[in-house]
């Protein structure tokens, strides 16, 4: 089952060239959930060839504006558009004022239905289900209140061995693929072992906007395959960190370190940094197997 992330934004606060303020696009089993609507994502759709229309889903983690000053823009196009089908959106309470007050003013109606689910940034909670996997926030340390958000799979079915299950009637897959024995008429007992084979795990991915190193939300994303964190400042600036309620390079290579994650994605770089590379070196002086979640690039989780 495809379990992907592309990048379309990487920078802080503002856009500078070749960086865009935060969103990513995940795909999971091909459902698309945008996470954060910086400005200009939608033009980032369109450069890297994802189309806007397939987005279900959309979570905004706060309301500082390079988190979500491009969803007006983003819905207003899928309504010139023609879309029909509901668009669902997880935020803070005071987003869907914000919607209302913009589509009121330029007197605009939807086509299609906004469903939207506030989010409380109190505790970790579920806010989101369906048959490919789970999402619960992450109560982070920022200016005002913010929320990560942990994608996590379900446990797929066995899959089928081709070939092996070719001369067995259709009506018994079903139990082979949940790990159930089967009893044919005649007393033969077909052993789900010998058709099929253990699906892969289930993986996890743990998005930290913005926030400073705060032990209390470790736990929530302990153990995460693939986490992505904000990395805004090299640890010179620590100070300057701790005063924004962001987090350093380095702390975001610790923060992967102590909770045992398999690879790490940083972002949300001061515009500052002309280049990146010696924030990515930084983050590897403490913890390996760190990307820069760039714009463009895709990663597989």
């Amino acid at each position: 089952m495809k379990f992907e992330v592309t990048i379309l934004g990487s920078s802080s606060a503002t856009p500078v060239f070749n960086r865009n303020p935060s969103a990513q696009l995940l795909n999971c089993n091909e459902k698309f959930y945008l996470i954060d609507c910086g400005e200009g994502t939608q033009q980032q759709l369109t450069k890297y060839n994802l189309k806007a229309a397939r987005i279900d889903y959309i979570f905004i983690s706060h309301l500082h504006g390079d988190h979500y000053f491009g969803l007006i823009g983003l819905l207003s196009s899928l309504h010139l558009n023609g879309r029909i089908k509901p668009m669902q959106i997880f935020g803070p309470k005071p987003l869907l004022e914000i919607l209302e007050i913009q589509f009121k003013y330029s007197d605009t109606t939807l086509r299609y239905p906004l469903e939207f689910f506030p989010i409380e940034a109190d505790e970790s909670r579920l806010i989101f289900e369906n048959s490919d996997l789970m999402v619960k926030t992450i109560i982070l340390n920022h200016r005002i209140p913010t929320t990560g958000f942990i994608f996590q799979q379900k446990q797929r079915q066995r899959k089928l061995i081709k070939g092996k299950t070719d001369d067995i009637p259709m009506a018994y897959y079903t139990a082979l693929k949940k790990g159930v024995d089967v009893e044919l008429p005649d007393g033969e007992v077909l052993k789900s072992e010998d058709y099929t084979t253990p699906a892969d795990l289930p993986r996890c991915y743990a998005y930290c906007s913005d926030t400073m190193f705060d032990e209390r939300y470790f736990e929530t994303i302990k153990n995460c395959n693939t986490l992505y964190h904000e990395a805004t400042f090299m640890h010179e600036l620590l100070d300057r960190a701790n005063e924004t309620h962001h987090t350093t390079a380095l702390q975001a290579g610790q923060i992967a370190k102590i909770n045992g994650v398999e690879k790490l994605l940083i972002g949300h770089f001061s515009s500052r940094y002309k280049t990146l590379q010696m924030l990515l070196e930084e983050t590897q002086s403490v913890f390996e197997y760190t990307e820069l979640a760039v714009e463009g690039r895709t990663f597989q989780l």
